[in-house]
């Protein structure tokens, strides 16, 4: 089913994240974005789908918290987004740049708990268990330099569930990848949404990863001034294959808004 932006959309699951005619520009030059309408709900995997430069990732960094609205409303669980905060973790695309090199992994993931003062019996349990679910128990000791890009995106995954995040806030983080690591991240991904229940936030510019994952897509128009255009509910089963018939018609109707 295909449906337009509304600011009265109304989803199934209570509502994550409500933003309404949401602006931003710099140096009070042309908007970046202007009115943005958008609603997520709880546990929702969510896609922001859109061409380089559309906005889409200041989109992101703003829901994060680290870029300022210039107008209109933004708000995660009912409240107004005012800063970064714990409960909304961060995944990057380049993961080197988000690691630090001198820590090992378990030293990585524990780092946020280490700053919150938590005693290291139970900093030791929710790291074990963050790192077993990524995949990368038996790599403990190893430090980012000796990890594929794969692996270091999975070390930047356990360290924020491992802060309890409630959102993923992902901005094309396996874009840097190869096609078969990316592959296997994305299958990863949906299983580790499944348990973990997270509401995710995922930023690309490819179509065929938004319909892998996505659960919605939300297509933003080309910038400047952009906008979301439609979002798509995609009813399709995990996992899907790019030649199912249904992905097809899928990849096809979104395809429409960028030829």
């Amino acid at each position: 089913m295909v449906s337009t932006v509304s600011e009265k959309e109304v989803l199934k699951s209570p509502v994550a994240i409500s933003i309404s005619r949401l602006s931003k520009s710099f140096n009070n030059e042309q908007f970046v974005l202007e009115d943005v309408n958008l609603t997520i709900g709880n546990g929702e995997f969510f896609i922001l789908l859109g061409p380089s430069g559309c906005g889409k990732s200041t989109l992101l960094s703003m829901i994060a918290g680290f870029v300022e609205k210039t107008s209109g409303e933004l708000l995660v669980n009912h409240e107004e987004i005012k800063k970064p905060d714990r409960n909304r973790g961060v995944v990057f695309q380049q993961a080197d740049a988000a690691l630090f090199p001198w820590l090992t992994i378990k030293e990585n993931v524990e780092f946020g708990l280490k700053m919150k003062k938590m005693i290291k019996h139970n900093r030791n349990e929710i790291s074990s268990h963050y790192i077993k679910l990524v995949g990368l128990d038996g790599h403990e000791g190893k430090y980012p330099r000796e990890l594929s890009g794969g692996m270091k995106q999975r070390v930047q995954l356990a360290r924020v569930l491992a802060n309890d995040s409630e959102f993923l806030l992902m901005d094309e983080p396996f874009g840097a990848l190869d096609a078969m690591t990316r592959r296997t991240m994305q299958i990863e991904l949906i299983r580790i949404w499944k348990e973990t229940n997270k509401t995710i936030i995922f930023v690309t510019h490819d179509i065929q990863e938004a319909l892998l994952l996505g659960q919605r897509i939300g297509v933003m128009s080309k910038g400047p001034s952009s906008k979301i255009e439609k979002i798509y509910d995609i009813p399709l089963s995990y996992p899907r294959t790019f030649t199912d018939k249904e992905f097809n018609y899928y990849y096809q109707m979104i395809q429409s808004h960028f030829d």
